[in-house]
């Protein structure tokens, strides 16, 4: 586990010091409402919408919907297939329209330093309306949180990096190897309950053809409801 937190941090500085070598950059709102629970037993669930607001916060940029449904193999491991929908709206052009299976494991891997280490785990395969290849990606996400307040969880400190692999090139634009990272910082709110808000920066970096890159600088907002 000790060595599990210096490779996060690592994740978290690597975007921020390269954003300054690249000039196509934008300032952004992301909004995630989930809701997420128990169906019946160790059958779970969760269902978000997305709605992503980019050109400096002025225009829906994108519009992502996404569900699973999910079986607990045990109180910190869970496996889920889900399916989403994303909108990529283009100014002057036909809208993007993408479909995405997809598999995830969740897995809570422990408590170091007082606080709850996570990862999440998620295989993509992809299909866009400009194009007829299927994509596959992978996903690995590490997040870490750690109350501001011994016992309790009204606020937590909250950080996590989450690494995007290509796993073959297509023709609507894919290019296998590293996709992006995204590197998030910012703080846990108790709601009530289970559920949570999430609110804090987020740093995107996308690696695109041509040797070229783009750092989105998010505002990111996220409201779990958990029951």
């Amino acid at each position: 586990m000790r060595r599990l937190f210096p490779v996060l941090a690592a994740c978290l500085a690597f975007p921020v010091s390269h954003a300054q070598a690249r000039t196509a950059e934008d300032e952004q709102l992301w909004v995630n409402l989930t809701a997420m629970g128990a169906v019946s037993g160790k059958l779970v669930y969760f269902a978000e919408v997305q709605p992503r607001m980019g050109d400096g916060a002025s225009r829906l940029d994108q519009l992502l919907l996404r569900g699973a449904v999910g079986w607990k193999l045990s109180p910190r491991l869970t496996v889920y297939q889900g399916y989403a929908h994303a909108l990529q709206t283009v100014e002057g052009g036909r809208d993007v329209n993408e479909e995405r299976s997809f598999q995830q494991v969740s897995w809570v891997m422990g408590k170091p330093w007082d606080g709850e280490l996570s990862s999440r785990t998620r295989l993509e395969q992809r299909w866009r309306s400009n194009g007829g290849d299927m994509g596959w990606r992978l996903r690995e996400m590490l997040r870490y949180e750690k109350p501001l307040k011994a016992g309790s969880n009204a606020v937590n400190a909250l950080i996590y990096g989450e690494g995007f692999v290509a796993l073959n090139s297509t023709d609507w634009g894919a290019k296998g190897g590293f996709d992006q990272l995204r590197s998030f910082v910012g703080a846990e709110l108790g709601l009530g309950g289970a559920s949570t808000a999430e609110i804090g920066y987020l740093n995107q970096y996308i690696d695109q053809r041509g040797g070229n890159a783009r750092v989105n600088h998010v505002a990111s907002i996220t409201l779990f409801f958990r029951h």
